[in-house]
């Protein structure tokens, strides 16, 4: 009982450094069965890509790939979020595949989740305002909690050593994540905007508030102020973050990526490479280093880890 005592008071402490009146937005019924349907299952070695669904609870299907290794456990967990780019064949649960395939030996369980607008149906608001964009964002939130739910009721996972690697859209996804669920205990942000609040200083926000309408985006940003990632990073200890950034950005530069970094709560670091938004096969060694620390892993196979292709970023506009 004395091991325990500690550890619950760090996890009420944390949520009261925030205002708890944050996470009630990201509620669900943790009850409500997950309806895990399998499609079918492919063998790549030892290790079995199941490819599957769950209940969102939002509504509809999450569409996913459950990376499983040979063996009882108890295994690590991670849960990988894809990035948004347009014009990228990875723009869904295909990003992090081949990557969760190469560490699956190490021991780890993966869960590759398809975002709302990877899956079937999907129709971008055209409106950059719309409330439908918070409503994507939320979804993808508790869809990626669901997703906990799903690994840690495996009985061959251990519940204390979760993880989350996101890209992108999916890095601030993480973000949220990293104050909102407890339950993670490393996270991977990949490239990703940490803080509206950091972005609206910038010339491109100030340049969209004069084309949209002054009045309309300060409105639409202090009626929903409360989906600022950079609330949620600033409370994300106990757990480490390892963000990662490209040098070969427009908009997010070294400079943004450095005030982000100062509103992460420790243990945190922060490493730049030089690549574009897609980063490279450094940050993905580097990553796949801080996940073997952090969650306590066999060392991967290095040539395994060498053979997993690099995203390509598409051409500007695309």
């Amino acid at each position: 009982m004395t091991r325990i005592v500690p550890v619950v008071f760090l996890f009420v402490s944390t949520l009261f450094a925030q205002d708890l009146s944050l996470l009630r937005h990201f509620d669900y019924d943790q009850k409500t069965p997950l309806e895990i349907q399998e499609v079918g299952v492919v063998k790549r070695g030892e290790v079995a890509i199941h490819d599957i669904s769950y209940a969102s609870p939002k509504g509809g299907c999450v569409p996913a790939y459950l990376v499983v290794p040979t063996g009882k456990g108890p295994f690590a967990a991670v849960i990988w979020g894809h990035w948004y780019q347009d014009g990228s064949e990875f723009l869904n649960r295909k990003e992090f595949l081949e990557e969760a395939i190469a560490l699956a030996p190490s021991g780890v369980v993966s869960l590759l989740p398809d975002g709302p607008i990877a899956r079937p149906g999907f129709v971008r608001d055209p409106d950059p305002l719309s409330v439908s964009y918070i409503n994507d964002r939320v979804q993808q939130i508790v869809d990626m909690r669901r997703g906990a739910d799903l690994l840690l009721a495996r009985p061959d996972v251990d519940t204390k050593r979760l993880a989350y690697v996101g890209h992108s859209y999916n890095a601030a996804t993480g973000a949220f994540l990293a104050g909102i669920d407890k339950r993670f205990k490393a996270f991977v942000l990949m490239a990703g905007n940490l803080s509206d609040e950091v972005d609206r200083k910038s010339k491109e926000s100030q340049d969209f508030r004069k084309q949209v309408g002054t009045e309309k985006v300060d409105a639409f940003f202090a009626k929903y102020g409360w989906l600022d990632q950079g609330k949620y990073v600033a409370h994300a200890a106990p757990a480490a973050v390892f963000l990662q950034y490209a040098t070969k950005e427009d908009f997010l530069t070294p400079e943004r990526a450095r005030e982000y970094y100062a509103l992460v709560s420790e243990p945190k670091s922060l490493k730049f490479y030089d690549a574009p938004h897609a980063l490279n096969a450094e940050a993905r060694r580097d990553r796949v280093a801080f996940l073997v620390k952090e969650l306590n892993l066999k060392a991967p196979d290095a040539a395994a880890i060498a053979r997993v292709p690099d995203l390509v970023q598409p051409p500007e506009g695309k």
